[in-house]
C-alpha cells in the first residue's frame, strides 16, 4: 500500500489557546462551544448535504502541538498519577505512533459565512487552531454500546471541585462564558500528581487569563485579566 499524506480539511476554532485546561475528553462539558472553519478546497455545501440530520458528529483530528519523537509502548496517563504505565493503545495519549484524535461532538447548527459553511459544536475536547482530517456522522444505532466497560479510565471521572469566583471577577468576564468557565474549572484541569494548596494554576480562557489555587477541593479563582 501507498504511504498517503493525510490532507488537513478544517480548523477548530475554541475558546482554548493553550492543552491546559482542555476537559480530558470530548462530550464531558456540552456548555463549551466551537465552530470548524473548512479549508478552501473543502468549502463546497454540497460535501455537507445530509449532515443536518445527524446530533452529533465525529471529529478525526491531528495532535499539532506533539513533536515528532520515538513512540513508547507505554504511557504515563496523567488521570492516574503520572506515576503508572498503560499500553499506549489502552490510552488516548497524544504520543502514539500515528497523532490522531478522536472526538464526538454535538452539532449545533450549520451556518453560511464569508468563508463558506461553518460547522457550529459543543463538548469539544480540542485546542483552538486544532487541524480537522474528516468529519464522520455518529450513528447512535450502531456507535453506542449500552453494555461497554471503561476499564481503568472508569476509576477517574467524576472528580469534582467546589469553585469559589469572587463577584469582582465575574463581573469582568463574558457572561455567555461564565457558565462554561465554571464547568472547565470544577472538572479540576490540574495534572493529577499536583495538590499543592499554595500553588497558583493558570491558563487562558474566552481570551482572558485565569489564575486559581485549590485547598482541600475547594477550586478559587485569585485573578481574571
Amino acid at each position: 500500500m501507498k504511504n498517503r499524506k493525510l490532507k488537513v480539511i478544517a480548523k477548530i476554532h475554541t475558546d482554548f489557546k493553550e492543552k491546559f485546561g482542555i476537559p480530558r475528553q470530548s462530550g464531558l462539558l456540552p456548555e463549551l462551544k466551537a465552530e470548524i472553519i473548512f479549508e478552501k478546497e473543502y468549502r463546497d455545501i454540497s460535501a455537507l448535504k445530509g449532515i443536518e440530520g445527524f446530533s452529533h458528529i465525529w471529529l478525526l483530528w491531528e495532535f499539532s502541538e506533539v513533536k515528532d519523537e520515538k513512540w513508547s509502548p507505554t504511557v504515563r496517563p496523567p488521570r492516574l498519577g503520572g506515576n503508572k504505565r498503560m499500553g499506549v493503545f489502552a490510552t488516548r495519549s497524544p504520543f502514539r505512533p500515528n497523532p490522531i484524535g478522536l472526538s464526538c461532538v454535538k452539532l449545533e447548527k450549520v451556518k453560511k459565512t464569508s468563508q463558506g459553511a461553518v460547522l457550529v459544536v459543543s463538548g469539544a475536547d480540542l485546542m483552538d487552531g486544532t487541524p480537522i482530517l474528516d468529519i464522520k456522522p455518529y450513528l447512535p444505532f450502531t456507535d453506542c454500546i449500552p453494555n461497554a466497560t471503561g476499564g481503568f479510565a472508569e476509576e477517574v471521572f467524576g472528580d469534582r471541585l467546589e469553585v469559589v469566583i469572587p463577584e469582582k471577577f465575574k463581573k469582568s468576564f463574558p457572561k455567555e462564558k461564565l457558565e462554561a468557565l465554571i464547568k472547565v474549572l470544577k472538572s479540576d484541569p490540574r495534572p493529577a500528581y499536583q495538590d499543592d494548596p499554595e500553588r497558583e494554576y493558570g491558563f487562558d480562557f474566552a481570551g482572558h487569563s485565569i489564575k486559581f489555587k485549590v485547598s482541600d477541593n475547594i477550586l478559587t479563582v485569585t485573578t481574571i485579566k
